[in-house]
């Protein structure tokens, strides 16, 4: 008997994490230390009025069965942090739950597309940007983002028969991996852009809470027209440290949002209700831990990055996102092979750049996931080893 895969399959390689992990533990079994800088799962701890709401809600035998749809006391924790939080009205039927966003933005594309239908998506970008669209049968379309143009699209730049194929186009600021955000111009601009060549906009808006030096993360909803044509995910993974329980929410346009909600209902029965309590408390409690966190992670984002350019590697700042972005230093020209010889040499892990797309290339990612005495002995140990010169 022959077993044959999907001819979909084809276009998932293993992941770059796993790759990486067998490296390290390649590195760790000769003894060595890894700083590992490479995946983004948050090491603060959740904040212990979420954990009680979830340790409440599962000593309750009736939250075990099938959920089938949001608690009404999430839909209003939803509207009342969207009110609060980006001054966005938002009613019940604008707003889906999902199992973070990254199954939502997976899942998205089989309710907007058909096949041979073309998607727009970031280059660099999170690899779920053309994943998601390709699992519908559509072509993924990237469009770039150089830092010459501050990571911002070209709107203009896009030739006419993409823009008239394109169905709809993923947008996220910050954008993980450039670690940059968008001025509200840009927002202002996308729109009106948008509606013209009547494509629907995607906006991943996973990080706003985790933004640096004073600025305000912003939701797309916010501008003027965007329910005409805009739907956004909004996740708790990286804000409150909920990343496992994977409570995400689709907002805005309410008929893409109730098309949502059918596709979903015949994926599976609802978030578990242990995880929504957790998600109430979350977005009803104090904001203080998370004000908390974004102030350690620019700590963080301080010891690194300058903390390398002291030692002749020129890592801008990162504006936004748990993340730092910036060239390979001079001398070297393979992203994937510098990362494996700095991961030998000194022991610090981090993402190659190219795992995010073609423009990616030479470029690498660090994930703000140590506390700063131990990223400050990280540059320490990268600034030994020599390479940097």
């Amino acid at each position: 008997m022959i077993l044959q895969a999907a001819e979909r399959m084809k276009d998932f390689e293993e992941g770059i994490f796993q790759l990486l992990n067998g490296k390290k533990e390649e590195v760790e079994k000769k003894g060595r230390k890894v700083y590992n800088l490479s995946v983004g799962t948050p090491d603060f701890p959740t904040d212990p009025h979420i954990m009680q709401a979830v340790i409440a809600a599962a000593k309750d035998s009736a939250n075990y069965k099938y959920a089938l749809k949001m608690l009404p006391e999430l839909t209003e924790a939803v509207i009342s942090r969207f009110k609060e939080r980006y001054h966005v009205d938002l009613n019940e039927r604008e707003i889906a739950d999902t199992y973070g966003s990254q199954e939502g933005i997976s899942h998205i594309g089989l309710t907007l597309c058909n096949p041979g239908d073309v998607v727009l998506a970031p280059d660099p970008g999170y690899p779920i940007f053309s994943i998601g669209p390709s699992l519908a049968g559509a072509e993924t379309r990237f469009y770039e983002l150089r830092e010459e143009n501050g990571y911002l699209p070209d709107l203009e730049g896009i030739d006419e028969e993409t823009c008239r194929r394109a169905k709809f186009m993923v947008v996220s600021y910050p954008l993980n991996p450039v670690c940059r955000i968008a001025p509200d111009s840009f927002y202002e601009a996308l729109i009106p852009w948008a509606k013209a060549h009547n494509i629907i906009i995607v906006h991943d808006n996973a990080y706003s809470d985790i933004i640096y030096d004073g600025h305000t993360g912003k939701s797309i909803l916010q501008f003027e027209g965007a329910k005409e044509n805009c739907i956004e995910f909004y996740s708790l993974s990286k804000s409150y440290n909920y990343t496992g329980a994977r409570a995400g929410f689709l907002v805005g346009n309410e008929t893409l949002v109730q098309n949502f909600k059918k596709l979903r209902s015949q994926i599976d029965y609802g978030t578990f209700l242990p995880v929504q309590y957790g998600a109430i408390a979350a977005l009803k409690g104090p904001d203080d831990g998370v004000k908390a966190r974004c102030a350690q992670y620019q700590e963080r984002r301080d010891a690194l990055c300058g903390g390398l350019r002291k030692i002749g590697w020129q890592i801008p700042d990162s504006q936004g996102t748990m993340f730092a972005w910036g060239k390979i230093p001079q001398g070297y020209a393979d992203d994937v092979a510098f990362v494996m010889e700095l991961l030998e040499k000194s022991g610090v892990l981090c993402t190659p750049g190219s795992s995010f797309g073609r423009l990616g290339k030479g470029h690498v990612r660090f994930a703000l996931t140590l506390p700063v005495e131990e990223i400050c002995k990280a540059v320490e140990a990268v600034a030994d080893c020599g390479m940097i010169k």
